[in-house]
């Protein structure tokens, strides 16, 4: 991966998100995009993704949090992108 192709991306993912094996299907998600990074449960009821990866699969990685699986009624997505920092070994949930 070419330093100009990797990013960071978080995305905040409100709505029916937890509860729902959101993290977990997440997780699937980014793995299958060779992504790195967490998903994780927010106090407020969100579920907050941070990624790592080539921007094409983060973008990928977005698109489908916008439906999120089957049992998620998600409502909104946050995006905030920022450069990759390469701290990540896997993708996790914490």
């Amino acid at each position: 991966m070419t330093g100009g192709d990797a990013a960071r991306l978080r995305l905040v993912v409100s709505g029916r998100v937890q509860g729902v094996f959101f993290r977990a299907a997440a997780r699937r998600q980014a793995l299958s995009f060779h992504l790195r990074g967490y998903a994780r449960n927010l106090a407020d009821g969100t579920v907050e993704i941070v990624a790592e990866g080539r921007r094409e699969e983060l973008r990928a990685l977005a698109q489908w949090a916008r439906v999120g699986p089957p049992a998620a009624a998600v409502a909104d997505v946050r995006e905030e992108w920022r450069e990759s920092l390469g701290e990540f070994a896997d993708f996790t949930v914490a």
